[in-house]
């Protein structure tokens, strides 16, 4: 059964396989009625994916952003809907985010040529195309060379962090990206917080600062994992979201657009977040 929310999708704007368009057009098809598409780091798909949703009236594009930020356990994601896209502030911030991402990218590629998987930059690039450069078109040009099987084994073996191939980026803390969103008229929502320890006393940290929301429903997570973060997010008076977090780089094994049951309220509260301010 497909679920009518999808609260976490990616495109070519940033990692992802499908244009903004072809996003959409698969959401539109499966008739959901509403999707948000969160590019890492990047806006550049929106406009793109507002354009084709006017070809399915059932369905409402939501517009948003997942921001990388940083803490010394680890990455922490924040999501941030209905956001003024087109905001001067906040397409800076993003641009200097994306030149990290790519000078990121080439100590990559360099330190996995000193480990003796020499890859070609612009290959890199071309892979990449106008999308902001990730870690998954490196794990696609090590594929191509035959140093990997599969791009889930770059990062289990090689990019992922603490692997010998990782290197650290610029991100701001988490606060700063809730505020950001926050400042643009957005919905600020910690995403996939199981994957970091301690993420508890983070949730509390954050809420100060101005964050509505915790991503529940997520694909990875079990029943019982969802039913902790539901009750953790009532008791903190925060929105329960949630969503596939598609790429399209695995579908042996990732989760289908639609394919994790989301609950309409999610996007209700949502509204009701930004309208309250």
């Amino acid at each position: 059964m497909v679920s009518r929310v999808d609260l976490h999708l990616h495109s070519t704007a940033s990692d992802g396989v499908l244009t903004p368009a072809q996003v959409v057009r698969k959401a539109g098809n499966l008739k959901l009625k509403y999707m948000a598409l969160t590019d890492h780091d990047s806006i550049d798909g929106i406009a793109e994916a507002l354009a084709e949703a006017e070809k399915f009236p059932g369905l409402t594009v939501i517009p948003g952003v997942e921001m990388s930020t940083d803490v010394a356990a680890g990455d922490v994601h924040i999501l941030g809907y209905f956001i003024d896209w087109q905001n001067p502030e906040l397409k800076r911030r993003l641009t200097i985010m994306r030149a990290s991402r790519e000078d990121r990218g080439q100590a990559i590629v360099e330190r996995l040529g000193e480990l003796g998987m020499p890859l070609d930059w612009e290959r890199v690039k071309e892979i990449a195309g106008e999308a902001v450069i990730g870690r998954p078109h490196i794990a696609q040009a090590m594929v191509e060379k035959g140093y990997i099987s599969y791009i889930g084994e770059a990062f289990d073996k090689y990019i992922s962090r603490g692997g010998p191939g990782y290197v650290e980026r610029i991100k701001l803390a988490p606060a700063e990206a809730v505020a950001l969103i926050r400042s643009v008229g957005g919905v600020p929502v910690i995403a996939h917080p199981l994957t970091l320890p301690g993420y508890e006393k983070l949730i509390e940290e954050l809420i100060p600062a101005g964050l509505a929301g915790i991503e529940v429903f997520y694909s990875s997570f079990k029943d019982w994992e969802i039913e902790r973060l539901k009750m953790l997010a009532d008791r903190l008076g925060l929105v329960a979201t949630g969503g596939t977090d598609y790429h399209g780089l695995d579908p042996a094994t990732e989760t289908m657009i639609g394919g994790q049951p989301v609950p309409l309220a999610a996007v209700e509260d949502l509204i009701s977040r930004r309208q309250a301010g």
